[in-house]
């Protein structure tokens, strides 16, 4: 455990990736097994279990600490595990242990009963520093960010056992910590592991934002329609559809199983493929719109009559396997062919083949978009571009796949809260709640923490601290002087909010210093754009 602690220390304070591999590469070499494993699962998030909830952390850090003391310190810390790693007190009364290696805290934890957790917990935290406990609470509530993500994590990997990221990203998903097939692949000790039995992910492809500016200034070298598909971007969730005589399998754009959220989809599937496309809300042939797939989303067990009143499905966009062929390495032109061809002879209601759309010129490809804009309501966030001759290859590789959003939603809110934010941010307030009238009071509506500048932040942070107004924990209540204007993809109805509206992905879009509060929207017009309003 100390020398995990100390390498998300030096993984945490270090920028340079070139260091971090480093960093890495010399952990892999001095660390034995299964200790190196389980560092690896937890810095790219593989972990299966959560070894003990935040609540704990906090019910235990209470009975030890002031709560006024605790909630200052969080609010101006702004980060949970780094709270509780310097304010957890020293127990001089204790008699030091040794501590357990990586592995034996983990496997503890795994085996351990519901009131054996919080007595090997606190031991451990007494006899630690606060180093140490740091890394012991991002560990087990699963909240690690060292820097390293799982794409360079894998990237890191290959160089290690000098082979291609290619051939990590093909294995990844077939295999379990703590990693010791893999491990002993790399470093030649062991044959390359089997995962051809096993229900695994694929790395997806993935879309650059297309150039505006390029596109309007006609630029030849960047697009000829003639050399590109032109599709709808839905929606929805990205999803890739696993079905092998080995087993049927739902993943998320990350690689995340939530093949038990929508049993009922899976139930419907009877074919050999992997399937790449968008996850939505399907009845009867139409597609429902976000909001209501909303319903259906971290369900664990769904209940009949959510599934009835909700069935899901997926527009299918690409094939990466079609009845046991890999088709990854053929150009999109000839997948296009070969997955309509093998559509044809489909008969599951649930699975729409995506359009492909015809525009002539550029003008008719701005048309398009923005008629996704102007019934933005419905199920289409947009365009996609895909090069004909594009292969299928996992990341954002650079002019092959381009996607085209349609326009933002906006408004003019009234600033009424703002918190700290966490991390980098800790230091300022950066996360603001913002409301519009009804009946001349403010309601709030959303939150928003980012489109700003660096700069933009300060300003914000210094107008926040000169205008509050009250105080609820870490929480500033601010004058109801400025607006904000906000940008989102939608608005759809919530009991979170007194208003009863919800934002979806709402940004600060612009500052409005100019702007009197009581110009800003108000409720009936932020319930215009909900679509079962419209």
């Amino acid at each position: 455990m100390e020398a995990f602690a100390k390498l998300l220390e030096l993984l945490y304070f270090t920028n340079s990736k070139l260091t971090k591999t480093a960093v890495i590469h010399d952990y892999l070499r001095n660390t034995p097994d299964p200790d190196r494993g389980w560092a690896i699962a937890a810095i790219a998030g593989t972990l299966k279990f959560d070894m003990f909830k935040r609540a704990l952390i906090k019910k235990l850090i209470l009975e030890r600490v002031d709560e006024t003391l605790f909630a200052l310190s969080y609010d101006y810390v702004g980060e949970m595990s780094e709270t509780v790693a310097h304010l957890w007190p020293n127990s001089a009364d204790k008699t030091a242990i040794q501590l357990p290696s990586l592995s034996e805290v983990v496997e503890h934890f795994q085996q351990a009963k519901k009131a054996d957790v919080e007595h090997y917990l606190v031991e451990l935290l007494d006899n630690m520093t606060p180093a140490q406990r740091w890394a012991l609470v991002k560990l087990g509530t699963r909240g690690l960010r060292v820097g390293v993500s799982a794409r360079l994590l894998k990237r890191i990997l290959a160089e290690y056992g000098n082979t291609n990221i290619d051939e990590i990203e093909a294995l990844w998903h077939g295999l379990e910590p703590p990693y010791l097939d893999l491990l002993g692949w790399l470093e030649g000790k062991e044959e390359k592991p089997d995962v051809s039995q096993r229900v695994t992910f694929n790395p997806v492809m993935l879309a650059h934002p297309l150039d505006e500016e390029k596109l309007q200034g006609h630029q030849a070298d960047y697009i000829n329609l003639c050399d590109w598909q032109t599709e709808w971007k839905y929606d929805g969730i990205r999803v890739q559809l696993v079905s092998t005589p080995n087993g049927k399998a739902l993943f998320s754009r990350t690689g995340d199983d939530i093949s038990h959220s929508f049993p009922d989809l899976l139930a419907k599937i009877d074919f050999e493929a992997v399937l790449d496309g968008e996850l939505l809300v399907i009845r009867d042939g139409q597609i429902g719109s976000f909001n209501q797939l909303q319903q259906r989303l971290n369900k664990k067990k769904p209940s009949k009559k959510l599934q009835a009143e909700t069935p899901v499905g997926i527009v299918v966009y690409d094939a990466l396997n079609i009845n046991g062929e890999s088709v990854t390495a053929q150009p999109l032109q000839q997948r296009r062919a070969l997955l309509e061809q093998w559509y044809a002879d489909l008969n599951v209601e649930s699975l729409l083949l995506s359009s492909v759309l015809s525009p002539t010129d550029i003008a008719d490809l701005t048309a398009l978009r923005q008629q996704a804009t102007d019934t933005q309501h419905n199920a289409v966030e947009g365009l996609m571009l895909k090069r004909l001759d594009s292969t299928y290859v996992s990341g954002r590789p650079a002019n092959q796949w381009l996607k085209w959003k349609r326009d933002p939603m906006q408004l003019d809110a009234v600033m009424m809260y703002a918190q700290r934010g966490s991390g980098k941010r800790s230091s300022f307030y950066s996360d603001y709640t913002f409301g519009v009238w009804d009946d001349g009071q403010l309601v709030p509506i959303g939150k928003a923490y980012s489109g700003f500048t660096d700069a933009e932040l300060k300003e914000l942070d210094r107008w926040v601290r000169r205008n509050t107004i009250a105080r609820f924990g870490p929480v500033k209540e601010v004058k109801k002087a400025l607006v904000l204007e906000v940008a989102f993809d939608s608005a759809h109805h919530s009991n979170r909010h007194k208003s009863g509206i919800a934002l979806r992905f709402p940004r600060i879009h612009r500052i409005r210093w100019d702007k009197p509060a009581n110009e800003a929207d108000i409720l009936a017009t932020v319930k215009k754009l909900i679509p079962d309003q419209a």
